[in-house]
């Protein structure tokens, strides 16, 4: 009985553990696909083209209907901060 129960307790860490994997190979799939796009994101923020853009908005100078995510105070700083948490916890995770 005893060699049952750890078989069925190993199965149902096996089961987790290929359901964890395959989503983190997907996840990470995705990520790789658009590390060209955040290397852009980050050098619009630091590039002095990001506060152009957000001071050209507050100041009413876009159309009401231009879609501007990224120039919410917060999004795009926070998008890249997590972004940097992340892989900060990725190398961690490595080591």
């Amino acid at each position: 009985m005893m060699m049952q129960k750890r078989i069925q307790e190993m199965e149902e860490r096996f089961d987790k553990s290929l359901q964890a994997v395959a989503e983190l190979s997907t996840a990470l799939e995705h990520y790789v696909a658009v590390q060209a796009d955040l290397a852009e994101l980050q050098h619009y923020y630091n590039s002095g083209a990001w506060r152009r853009d957000y001071e050209a908005d507050e100041a009413g100078l876009l159309p009401s209907d231009l879609k501007r995510g990224v120039l919410s105070e917060d999004g795009l700083w926070n998008l890249l901060t997590v972004q940097d948490e992340l892989l900060q916890q990725m190398r961690e995770l490595c080591s």
